[in-house]
């Protein structure tokens, strides 16, 4: 089922420290992945600085000719883990091969933050690029986009503030806090059912929050995923976050949205993020840009 790239991935990560061992330590595990990403040579964007945006801090890139707007971008890492720093070559990426301006969200994380402070958090972002957008140059079609849990937090974006995006790109959305899609049953992926447990009791600041649309967006009403503006929607075929995914596109079909939703073959979570070890996440950058292109 692996390609060989995700079976190597895997093969590399199978003496890591797994995030529900008691041994697991967050703060090292942000210091370390902080410090790789920091390494990695930056891939040139006409201008990159941070912003502030009502006490929220932000990366912005805007790439030389830039077309008018911005991509509200969001990270993953399980809602703990990974920051814009981490990210900074992917927003890289995305807005060069978009053409367009990327805000990158450093949102607050668990569990020293744990729900509501995200989505409230990119929530503020919203309300400041409606009061600055014209100021930064940012004025223009908006565009939601994310990565598991990022794009959880993108798709709860949209759902809040319905008609403010063009568009949703969302990248193996991490979506299902009780786990309930056959894909969970994936073994050798290097992520499992237990990890992802841990990642939503760390979010979750009761045992209330995990059926919250604005933590668990599957739960939300009918009436409200059909507000959604045209959605991508990427899975990949060896996560046990498939399942969610491709039953939330499933779901905006029948609500008569106009949803895309493509599943990489052969690849693991997490793949998109690292183009010099898998050869399918450059295509996919490019997909997104492409899809959010097509909605200016």
């Amino acid at each position: 089922m692996l390609f060989p790239q995700a079976r190597k991935a895997v093969a590399d990560g199978a003496g890591e420290t797994s995030v529900q061992d008691p041994a697991f330590d967050v703060a090292a595990e942000r210091e370390q992945s902080r410090r790789a990403a920091l390494a990695e040579p930056r891939e040139p964007v006409a201008e990159v600085r941070d912003v502030d945006a009502d006490g929220v801090p932000c990366r912005l890139y805007r790439p030389a000719d830039a077309a008018p707007g911005v991509v509200l971008h969001l990270h993953g890492g399980g809602f703990v883990l990974n920051d814009v720093e981490v990210h900074d070559n992917a927003a890289r990426r995305l807005a060069d091969r978009c053409g367009l301006a990327v805000l990158s969200v450093d949102y607050r994380r668990p569990p020293e933050h744990p729900f509501p402070a995200a989505p409230d958090d990119v929530s503020t972002v919203v309300g400041w690029l409606d009061g600055h957008a014209d100021a930064e140059g940012l004025a223009g079609p908006a565009y939601a986009h994310g990565d598991s849990a990022g794009a959880n937090l993108a798709l709860v974006a949209a759902l809040r503030h319905p008609g403010r995006f063009r568009a949703v790109a969302l990248i193996y959305p991490f979506l299902d806090p009780h786990g309930e899609g056959a894909s969970y049953d994936l073994e050798g992926v290097g992520f499992e059912r237990e990890g992802a447990r841990w990642y939503w009791e760390q979010y979750a600041a009761t045992p209330a929050d995990l059926d919250d649309p604005d933590l668990a967006p599957l739960r939300s009403a009918d009436e409200r995923l059909a507000t959604l503006p045209p959605t991508l929607v990427t899975t990949a075929e060896g996560d046990p976050l498939r399942d969610e995914g491709e039953t939330l596109a499933r779901r905006l079909a029948e609500l008569g949205v106009q949803v895309t939703a493509t599943r990489y073959l052969g690849q693991v979570h997490g793949f998109w993020r690292h183009p010099s070890a898998f050869d399918a996440a450059e295509p996919l950058t490019r997909q997104v840009a492409g899809f959010l292109r097509m909605h200016p």
